[in-house]
């Protein structure tokens, strides 16, 4: 079998990291299989789609590295094979028009709400051997109606939940198209998977509850039902379901705080399958590992302290240059001047290993990039002891002597240190005032080297007098 998966979203909101998910494993499980991944656009209801939300669809799936094999194809743009279907169901007898107002339809569920009845369609209009059907009303545009099958079951081997039975009673007669001709979603899925031929439907277990009637219109259809895999839902730090109302944040908005795309896969990967005790992993050996049957059954929850902690791992791996590319636009954001002043890519990879996200980068950066400070006479006196001062001019002379290497900075330190009895942080703190203006910095051997001898040395000679 060629595996052919799919990922369906509906372009009617934002997109957070529960839905990407219903995007991740499709994607992992075609990769796996060497199969073929589609993304479909589900934009039927048009009052709600908006291309901004299929934009950050695609730019998120596009950031992710979750490629594609077929699409974005648009339901609204096969409208009319929709419609050729509907009418080969009419003609064939697998559905029906049916008159019924909706102000009927209410009164009807009313009554049966009242009688402690499951509110359904009552099967008036479906046409039956020997019945007779009500009078046409005049001027009224019928809906479509699918003829479920009375009696038996809808039975599936779900490959998260397991065997799912549903009893046919359960399910009344489907609206398949709407008066104005326009179809409604769980026919358009069906013919869609039909025509698309998706072998695996991987997605959220909101969808349960759509799959009997799916299945039964595919086989009426004499199409063979794809394998289901429906996954537990994604609860937010408070238990919820995971929504904008409920907090969660856009895709978008992970790409502004500084995360990385491999952090955000790694993470989505874990929120709902496993693989042994691997916790930090690549795609490609995420795609390798990948199966079915390691989704797990309960609902996973989001853990922002959890995904935060794996965007450090990322971040402290990073090659500095790819690190420092991506780095750059946040530092941009900040004003920062990443082509003139001492290497970014070396600055980036001072500051990585103790960084949660890329604008955390940025913001160590800039005190490399602005001007010298310029001290007061009150300032040095204030954070550069006199006492200090013998020491800082040996300590000069020992940088101007040693070779342009971390390891011989930070030997100038120790011999200075020794020299004059000195504690490590009585020395570095006034150094780092004197060439930033603030004693919190990265290590000062490493800081000499990014910041560069000629440079740290104009800024110390200013200090001492």
């Amino acid at each position: 079998m060629h595996i052919r998966t799919r990922f369906a979203p509906s372009p009617t909101g934002f997109i957070h990291l529960g839905n990407l998910r219903s995007a991740l494993y499709p994607w992992a499980f075609a990769r796996h299989n060497k199969g073929d991944f589609i993304l479909r656009i589900e934009d039927t209801d048009v009052e709600r789609s908006t291309q901004e939300a299929v934009d950050v669809i695609i730019e998120g799936m596009s950031w992710l590295g979750l490629d594609l094999d077929e699409g974005p194809i648009y339901q609204m743009q096969r409208i009319d094979r929709y419609r050729e279907v509907v009418k080969q169901m009419l003609d064939s007898g697998l559905a029906y028009s049916c008159y019924m107002s909706e102000e009927e339809l209410n009164a009807l569920r009313d009554q049966q709400m009242a009688n402690k009845e499951k509110p359904r369609y009552n099967g008036l209009w479906r046409p039956e051997p020997g019945k007779t059907l009500p009078p046409i009303p005049e001027g009224v545009q019928p809906v479509i109606r699918f003829k479920n099958p009375i009696g038996g079951s809808v039975i599936w081997e779900d490959a998260v939940k397991g065997k799912i039975e549903i009893s046919n009673d359960e399910l009344d007669d489907l609206v398949i198209a709407r008066p104005d001709g326009t179809p409604t979603y769980n026919f358009c899925v069906v013919v869609d998977d039909l025509d698309m031929k998706i072998t695996h439907v991987i997605r959220g277990d909101d969808h349960v509850n759509n799959t009997p009637r799916q299945i039964n219109i595919m086989k009426a259809l004499g199409g063979m039902p794809p394998v289901y895999a429906h996954l537990p839902t994604v609860l937010n730090d408070a238990g919820e379901k995971m929504s904008k109302r409920n907090g969660a944040m856009s895709v978008r908005d992970y790409q502004k705080a500084g995360y990385l795309p491999e952090a955000i896969l790694n993470y989505l990967a874990r929120l709902g399958w496993s693989h042994g005790d691997a916790e930090v992993f690549t795609k490609e050996q995420f795609v390798d590992w990948f199966d079915l049957a390691s989704l797990g059954r309960s609902p996973a929850q989001h853990n922002p302290e959890k995904l935060l902690w794996l965007n450090h791992q990322y971040i402290q791996n990073a090659d500095p240059a790819k690190l420092a590319e991506a780095t750059k636009p946040f530092a941009h954001q900040l004003g920062i001047d990443t082509e003139n002043g001492p290497s970014f890519v070396e600055v980036v990879g001072l500051l990585k290993d103790r960084a949660n996200t890329l604008i955390e980068i940025a913001e160590g950066a800039k005190l490399f990039y602005l001007p010298a400070p310029s001290h007061s006479t009150e300032q040095i006196a204030a954070n550069i002891p006199e006492s200090i001062v013998p020491a800082l001019k040996d300590l000069i002379l020992a940088i101007q002597n040693a070779s342009a290497t971390k390891e011989a900075y930070a030997a100038a330190f120790k011999e200075v240190l020794a020299k004059h009895g000195l504690k490590m942080p009585a020395l570095a703190m006034p150094v780092r005032y004197a060439l930033f203006a603030t004693t919190q910095t990265p290590a000062i051997d490493s800081v000499l080297m990014v910041l560069g001898r000629d440079e740290a040395l104009k800024r110390l000679s200013k200090v001492v007098h």
